[in-house]
């Protein structure tokens, strides 16, 4: 009988170290994964598979980050593809300096605003050819590849082709989503869904077998004949002869103009680690901003996942997010004072609007948009933060015939209201949800992570950054720990009356908390899993190993070797 007690010591000895030093309550559902020579985390254990051969065969971070992006595309379209767009925060041993890619693409050029204003429309619909803006995905595997890859596109895309053609099984999570998106995109009766997503005459269910020769079709003519063929060849046209049929307004010269754009990463300096996140078009200097206005109170005297913590953090929230409606922006159009909005001095200034009550809030909410995160390291100490997207689902439900694959809808996300500076213009980019992340801490790489989740990403990238400085949780604990999301409407059509927003809160939120936030004004609910999604691989200088986690809300996997 004595037995079971000593395991249950032993467990506590060994794990009993990962927990909130103040509450001692412990979240990690499992330890962290440890590798020396590299890691990888998906939201699907076989793309992460896919990306860790690829490191096996001698092929580098970048090559593993591409080959399990376009494994993804194939095995989670609910959340991504080549018909979205990307962002990516590198880490180069080389040059021991941070890279940052936008490869978002632009709205049309001839569509313009006036055509919307004519239409009394107020907003760009979620579906059909209107939302369609250019898909960046496949132009930044190739200014990734061409800067920093190692191994041929032939060979980084065969992993992905081979699943495509002989079939992979449908993961949980995914195959609910799956079958929830295909579901609403034939009952709207859009064209191609059947052909494209139902093999065998059927939506694959949790278990089976999906197959999408198609998309293999697509990868290997990207492969062999590279971003030309998507932009200017025969992908190209089917694409935009499509889009054009269904009354939409994507042209051969809109695809063949588009280009990513290399872009300086920007940070800030929380309690000593710097905090990286990309410039608009994106949100994440939201996070950057909150995390500024946060520094300002002592968390060694604040429990987690109390009152006092999520008032503080949605109060931040709020702020940031009024700057994020006002500013936040393609700046090839629009002036936005990043370097003004993340500083010292304005943080001063907005945290002294911060009382002990639930103030008003006046910015909305945006997007609740599908994504997934990547993140990828190899034995040279090349670290990447990988970020792709359709959108809103699987995406706007424009799916070209016989290419594999549905574009995005995030020219839904332009403002049709002259004046702001995200209204909608002619070969602009939107603006964007979805924001990787990385820490360096005295001018070493320290974390590559990511959070997915629409408007919750900011809100995800602050918890992580305090989950691991301020209360001390491990790498993959800082995932597992319990979140909250605060939002501008109490239900996905509703808006909040008293204009404070709800706090959406997952159930191991302690109800003295929720009670007390109550008493300061805060509405308070839950959610059917706006909560994200979080990858995360953390370089341990010491012992010089890598950290990995994956979050445990998914069906992925973070893997080493």
């Amino acid at each position: 009988m004595k037995k079971p007690l000593i395991l249950a010591l032993f467990v506590c000895t060994v794990f009993c170290t990962a927990q909130d030093r103040l509450t001692g309550k412990l979240f990690a559902t499992r330890s962290e994964v440890m590798a020396q020579n590299g890691m990888v985390a998906t939201s699907h254990p076989l793309a992460t598979q896919v990306g860790l051969d690829i490191l096996k065969q001698g092929g580098n971070a970048i090559d593993a980050a591409i080959a399990a992006n376009a494994t993804l595309g194939l095995m989670e379209p609910t959340g991504c593809g080549i018909g979205g767009d990307l962002f990516v925060i590198l880490w180069d041993a080389k040059t021991k300096k941070l890279y940052g890619l936008n490869a978002s693409g632009r709205s049309p050029k001839g569509l313009t605003l006036q055509y919307f204003e004519d239409r009394g429309m107020s907003k760009i619909p979620s579906t059909g050819p209107l939302p369609v803006s250019v898909p960046g995905a496949v132009d930044g595997w190739f200014e990734l590849h061409e800067k920093f890859g190692t191994l041929p596109m032939t060979a980084i895309l065969q992993p992905a082709i081979n699943y495509a053609e002989n079939g992979f099984p449908m993961t949980e999570l995914i195959g609910f989503y799956f079958n929830l998106g295909v579901s609403r995109y034939l009952e709207a009766g859009f064209p191609n869904i059947k052909d494209n997503y139902m093999p065998n005459g059927k939506i694959p269910q949790i278990g089976e077998l999906f197959y999408n020769t198609y998309l293999a079709n697509t990868y290997r003519e990207i492969a062999k004949n590279g971003r030309d063929a998507f932009y200017k060849g025969k992908i190209a046209k089917v694409i935009t002869d499509f889009i054009q049929d269904q009354g939409g307004f994507l042209t051969m010269e809109d695809l063949s103009d588009h280009q990513s754009e290399w872009i300086e990463p920007v940070s800030i300096n929380y309690r000593g680690y710097d905090v990286w996140e990309l410039p608009p078009n994106g949100q994440g200097i939201a996070a950057l901003q909150m995390l500024q206005i946060l520094e300002g109170y002592d968390f060694s005297t604040i429990e987690f996942g109390s009152a006092e913590h999520l008032h503080v953090f949605t109060e931040a929230k709020k702020l940031a997010f009024e700057d994020r409606a006002k500013y936040y922006a393609d700046m090839d159009f629009a002036k936005v004072p990043v370097e003004t909005l993340i500083s010292d001095d304005y943080a001063d200034k907005r945290r002294q609007r911060i009382t002990d009550r639930a103030s008003k809030y006046d910015a909305g909410e945006i997007s609740a948009g599908e994504t997934i995160y990547l993140t990828t390291a190899d034995k040279e100490g090349n670290m990447v933060s990988f970020i792709q997207s359709n959108y809103r689902g699987m995406g706007s439900g424009m799916a070209p015939p016989k290419l594999g694959f549905m574009l995005q809808n995030r020219g839904e996300l332009f403002n049709l209201k002259r004046g702001y500076n995200n209204t909608y213009a002619p070969g602009k980019r939107p603006f964007h949800t979805i924001i990787p992340a990385f820490i360096t801490k005295d001018g070493e790489p320290f974390l590559s992570f990511g959070v997915m989740g629409g408007d919750f990403q900011p809100q995800g990238h602050t918890q992580i950054v305090m989950n691991i400085i301020d209360f001390g949780m491990n790498v993959q604990e800082a995932g597992d720990a319990p979140r909250w999301n605060h939002s501008g409407s109490s239900t996905p059509t509703g808006n909040v009356a008293d204009g404070k927003g709800e706090i959406h809160v997952e159930s191991r939120i302690p109800y003295q908390t929720i009670r007390a936030l109550m008493f300061k004004g805060h509405k308070v609910g839950f959610d059917l899993g706006a909560y994200g999604g979080y990858q995360a691989i953390l370089w341990d200088t010491k012992n010089k190993v890598y950290r990995g986690a994956s979050e445990s809300r998914k069906d992925g996997q973070v893997a080493g070797y």
